[in-house]
């Protein structure tokens, strides 16, 4: 016996339900609501098959966020008269015909879901034109079903005027889920609908869109057909984002994909994660993707700041699968692993460079007027911005050192110290005489110059030189004559001591030196105004401006300095900038040099043996004799000894002596002692073939020549003071000790260095004011700069207040 409360069989859920066919009309409903499931998807939806049929300007104007109306206009190719009867009738597609279809499918869309899932959720107008047609035709659609024009009458397309292409319009959005309708804002679905117009403008950088409100005349989301992908990416995220960015691209064409794309680069950084991700040119979203890049982007950004991505994956039609979300906001595809693992990558390379250096956008402010007080008056206006600590620069890259002017006494003293030995068995020739060094002159010219060959070098007259270079009467060993049997002979080449292998006004190389106003040579070479054309054009105008504006800080070494800039402190690799700094001059100063003259001169032939035994040359007696070696070199400098002289003041007569080499900067002359290895490389490396490959190679040439390198005889802060220096053990002992025994014998050392020579360092001076000044202004700094290694990012004081700010 049943109590009266207990629940019925059916009600308890104990007898099974029927059931029952939905009715079409629910089910049309249902899926509508998935495929559209607010206004911008509807958008989304209907701006596809406006790419697919191939537009180039898409209009699209929204009222209330889309929820009142929502209208897109094209220029496409428009939908057959015969057509619009079913256009919105679920399941029409022209782009579809049979399920394996799929797996080849390039187009948006291929459902045939669009228009029908709009049709049922709004009250939908289509115009359209296509180029055959004489007129356009209109009809309004409900349920996925054409409406009649009047009551009664035959639901049929009613001509009208109209361009070519399709216009739809979609009104009272939701109007029969008033659930829905309710729970979206007008302007958050506006938001909404400007960001995913924003992505497509991007990606279809060839397609012309426009996005603004129902009776508003300005657009907010503009592009042109024109504009190129980055131009767009720039105007729609703003010039901070455009100017920040890396172009990034990879390929595995055995997994058939390939990616490209433009990020920022560490100097851009923002609150919210910007990532646009197309993959066969849809719109979609991948977790893992976005996740491998962020992971490489926290070691450039700062903690919760984030990139602007855009990327463009295309992966073989067969390897993906598009029909896995309603509103085909997800894909899957196959070897997914490889391909995020390949993105990343392509990231990581990309950014690599960038932390190298940061780029740094001022603005010049016009100076304020300055109101005197007349007392009672408060001061300031009081809205000025507060300064804070780590915003501010407190050097002055204008600032001048007395030190800059006084040459350091140990600049000054004599050669002596140092002599480069060359020793050979060439009969006939003999050493010079008389004691000598190395002195310094500007090349006085003709008065009235001399006009060069068509293609040459014109004299311009500008005035006159007065130059005088002395060699220090304590500069010279003894020089050796011819031996008593003539059959060999010993030279002596007096070059500068190490310490000051560096400056041209060290050790005896300039004893004094005066210039008036000099009369310029023009170039014609077309060859050398296209080097400088080109050297222009691969400009890095950050990085220039960086070495313009410049505080030299100090020496870490030889080959290492530190410089500030605002508020970032750098590395600068000496080498490599002074390689590219004098390799520059050769151009840009081409045969307008001054003139290094060696007393007594050097015979090139020796100068060849001495380089064939150092390790540098890697002579090997494969290579045939040294002798043969030299005198090929010797008559290779004799062949083109005039156009040597005459550009590049490099003077080698008949005797097969070398007596000048070119000054390219003022207080400064190469270490001599690599000159031996400079002769052999003008012979062998250089292209004096042609006349292009020839002035480039020779410049390249001069770079490493005169360049800054690591010398090892000098001393840093960190060596003992006694290290290296005097006595048999010193530098001198070294230096012979490397060069061992030639020609049968070995020159004695006598004298000591002084310690004092060492311990101040005098190169130190040298990179300070003679060094970085020329870099401040003449160097042009180039694109490869950035990421070769020449100037490294250490330090940034805003940086450096995060780490000691609670201290």
């Amino acid at each position: 016996m049943a109590s009266g409360g207990s629940a019925s069989p059916a009600a308890s859920g104990n007898v099974p339900q029927k059931i029952q066919r939905l009715d079409e009309a629910v089910v049309n409903k249902i899926a509508a609501g998935e495929v559209v499931q607010r206004p911008a998807n509807a958008i989304k939806e209907m701006m596809e098959n406006s790419l697919d049929a191939g537009a180039i300007s898409i209009q699209v104007v929204v009222k209330a966020g889309g929820l009142k109306l929502i209208q897109i206009q094209d220029n496409g190719s428009g939908i057959r008269k015969e057509d619009m009867m079913i256009v919105c009738e679920r399941f029409t597609t022209s782009k579809l015909r049979k399920f394996e279809d799929l797996s080849s499918i390039s187009t948006y869309g291929f459902r045939g879901e669009a228009l029908a899932s709009v049709s049922h959720v709004a009250h939908v107008t289509i115009t359209t034109r296509t180029a055959e047609s004489k007129c356009a035709y209109k009809a309004s659609y409900a349920d996925g079903k054409m409406l009649p024009s009047k009551p009664g009458g035959l639901a049929e397309p009613r001509p009208c005027a109209g361009n070519q292409g399709t216009q739809i319009s979609a009104e009272d959005l939701f109007y029969n889920m008033p659930t829905r309708k309710r729970a979206l804002k007008g302007s958050e679905e506006y938001s909404r609908i400007a960001d995913i117009i924003t992505k497509y403008a991007i990606h279809n950088s060839g397609v012309a869109f426009t996005l603004k409100k129902h009776g508003e005349p300005v657009a907010d989301v503009r592009t042109l057909q024109s504009s190129s992908l980055t131009e767009n990416i720039g105007t729609l995220y703003g010039a901070s984002v455009g100017r920040e960015l890396l172009a990034v691209s990879c390929e595995n064409s055995r997994l058939g994909f390939k990616m490209s794309g433009h990020v920022t680069n560490a100097n851009y950084s923002v609150k919210k994660l910007q990532f646009i991700l197309f993959i066969n040119h849809r719109l979609v979203d991948s977790a893992s993707i976005r996740k491998a890049i962020e992971c490489v982007y926290a070691a450039y950004l700062p903690k919760n700041s984030h990139p602007f991505i855009y990327m463009s994956i295309e992966i073989a039609p067969a390897n993906i699968d598009v029909n896995v979300h309603p509103t085909k906001h997800e894909v899957h595809f196959l070897h997914e692993d490889v391909v995020v693992e390949s993105v990343q990558r392509a990231v990581e390379d990309g950014l690599l460079g960038c932390n190298v250096s940061r780029t740094y956008y001022t603005q010049a402010l016009l100076p304020t007027p300055v109101s005197l007080e007349t007392g009672g008056g408060k001061k300031g206006s009081g809205s000025d911005k507060p300064s804070y600590a780590y915003q501010m620069v407190r050097t002055d890259s204008k600032e001048q050192k007395l030190e800059a002017f006084v040459v350091p006494r140990s600049l000054q003293v004599s050669a002596a110290q140092s002599t480069l030995e060359l020793s050979g068995d060439r009969e006939g020739e003999g050493a010079a005489e008389e004691q000598g060094g190395v002195m310094v002159e500007e090349r006085e010219r003709e008065e009235g110059g001399e006009k060069m060959e068509e293609g040459g070098v014109e004299g311009v007259e500008e005035g006159s030189v007065e130059s005088e270079g002395t060699a220090d009467p304590t500069c010279g060993g003894d020089s050796k004559g011819m031996s008593e049997s003539g059959a060999s002979s010993s030279f002596k080449l007096q070059t500068s001591s190490r310490v000051s292998s560096s400056s041209a006004s060290g050790a005896g190389l300039l004893q004094s030196f005066s210039r008036k106003k000099s009369r310029r040579r023009e170039v014609n070479f077309t060859s050398v105004l296209n080097f400088q054309r080109a050297i222009r054009t691969n400009q890095h105008r950050d990085l220039t401006e960086l070495f313009q504006n410049h505080k030299f800080v100090g020496c870490v070494d030889q080959t290492r300095a530190l410089i500030q800039h605002q508020t970032k402190l750098y590395l600068v690799d000496l080498s490599r900038i002074t390689k590219e700094l004098f390799s520059q001059l050769v151009i840009f100063d081409f045969a307008n040099f001054g003139v290094l003259k060696l007393s007594p001169a050097a015979p090139v032939f020796d100068l060849v043996k001495l380089a064939l035994e150092l390790p540098e040359s890697e002579w090997t007696p494969e290579h045939g004799s040294k002798e043969k070696i030299a005198q090929y070199v010797e008559d290779v400098m004799k062949e083109n000894a005039e156009m040597l002289k005459e550009y590049f003041f490099i003077d080698i007569r008949e005797d097969g002596l070398l007596y000048s080499l070119p000054l390219l900067l003022s207080s400064f002359s190469p270490n001599l002692d690599r000159l031996p290895l400079f002769i052999l490389r003008l012979a062998t490396e250089v292209n004096w073939k042609t006349e292009k490959e020839c002035f480039q190679t020779l410049a390249t040439e001069f770079g490493l020549f005169y360049g800054l390198q690591h010398d090892p005889f000098l001393l840093d802060s960190s060596e003992e003071e006694t290290s290296g220096v005097g006595g048999e053990g010193g530098r001198r002992g070294d230096r012979e000790g490397r060069r061992g025994n030639r020609g049968g014998r070995k020159e004695g050392v006598s004298g000591e260095v002084p310690k004092s020579l060492y311990k101040k360092q005098p190169w130190r001076w040298t990179v300070e004011h003679v060094i970085f000044p020329a870099l401040r202004a003449n160097l042009v700094a180039q694109k490869n700069m950035a990421t070769d290694g020449s100037i490294l990012q250490i330090a940034d004081l805003h940086d450096l207040y995060k780490v000691f700010e609670r201290c």
